[in-house]
C-alpha cells in the first residue's frame, strides 16, 4: 500500500483529521493563510468535493438512500478524482497542498459503520502517504455540543442510517465514539500525530506552525 511509502514527488502533502467540531478546518485555514503570507505556493482541497461526483453524493444524502458499502464507494470515487485532478498535478509542481480530510476518514467513518477494515483500506490502495497527518481529537459530547450551537447533526453525521437510537443526538454521540475509537487505532497503525482539540485556537495553531516548520525545514524550505 502507497500509504506506507514516502512519496517522492516535489511538494507537500499536509492533512487534518477528527470528527466535526474539532477545530481542524478552521486550523487549517489559518495555516493556509500563513503559508501565503510567507509567499509559499498553497493549493487546498477538502473531503467529498469533486465535481465529478460530489453532487450525486449530495443528492443521495439527501433522500438518505446510501447503504454504508455505496458511501464508501462515492467517497472513493471522489478522492480518486481530486487525487488526479488536484492533489498529485500540485505535488508535482512543487506546491503544498492542504487537505481538510484525507482517506483515514474514510478508515474512520466506513468502518464505524460496519464496513470491512481490510476492504476500505484496500480500496484506497492507490492514495499517496501525506507528508504530515494530524488528528484533532475530541470527545464525540464534545463535539456535540459545538456543532449544535450553530446547527442540527445531519442524518449520516449522525449515523441514524445505522439506527443507533432514534434520538438523533443520542445517535451522534454513539457513532462519532465510534469513528474516534477507529482514529485512535490510526495513530499507531499510520502514524497520525495527535492533537488535543480541546485547546485553545492559538496554541493549537501555535502547534501546527512548528509542526509544519519543521517539516518544510526538512525539505530545505526556510519559513
Amino acid at each position: 500500500m502507497r500509504l506506507f511509502k514516502p512519496h517522492e514527488l516535489p511538494g507537500t502533502l499536509i492533512c487534518v483529521e477528527g470528527i466535526d467540531g474539532s477545530g481542524k478546518s478552521t486550523q487549517l485555514a489559518i495555516l493556509r493563510d500563513w503559508l501565503k503570507s510567507k509567499n509559499l505556493d498553497v493549493i487546498f482541497t477538502e473531503w467529498n468535493s469533486s465535481d465529478l461526483i460530489s453532487q450525486t453524493t449530495k443528492k443521495a444524502k439527501k433522500k438518505n438512500l446510501l447503504s454504508p458499502r455505496t458511501f464508501s464507494l462515492l467517497h472513493a470515487v471522489d478522492f480518486a478524482d481530486r487525487l488526479e485532478q488536484i492533489i498529485i498535478p500540485a505535488m508535482k509542481a512543487g506546491f503544498i497542498v492542504l487537505a481538510d480530510r484525507y482517506v483515514y476518514t474514510a478508515f474512520a467513518r466506513d468502518v464505524a459503520r460496519g464496513v470491512d477494515r481490510d476492504w476500505v483500506r484496500s480500496m484506497y490502495g492507490f492514495a499517496i502517504k501525506p507528508d504530515l497527518a494530524l488528528y484533532y481529537s475530541i470527545p464525540a459530547e464534545v463535539s456535540l455540543e459545538r456543532i449544535c450551537a450553530n446547527r442540527a447533526p445531519s442524518f449520516y453525521e449522525a449515523g441514524m442510517d445505522l439506527k443507533l437510537s432514534n434520538n438523533p443526538y443520542k445517535s451522534y454521540v454513539i457513532f462519532q465514539s465510534r469513528v474516534n475509537e477507529e482514529y485512535a487505532d490510526m495513530v499507531n497503525e499510520f502514524g497520525l500525530v495527535r492533537i488535543d482539540a480541546n485547546n485553545t485556537i492559538h496554541s493549537k495553531q501555535v502547534l501546527l506552525r512548528q509542526y509544519v516548520t519543521e517539516l518544510l525545514s526538512k525539505k530545505g524550505i526556510q519559513i
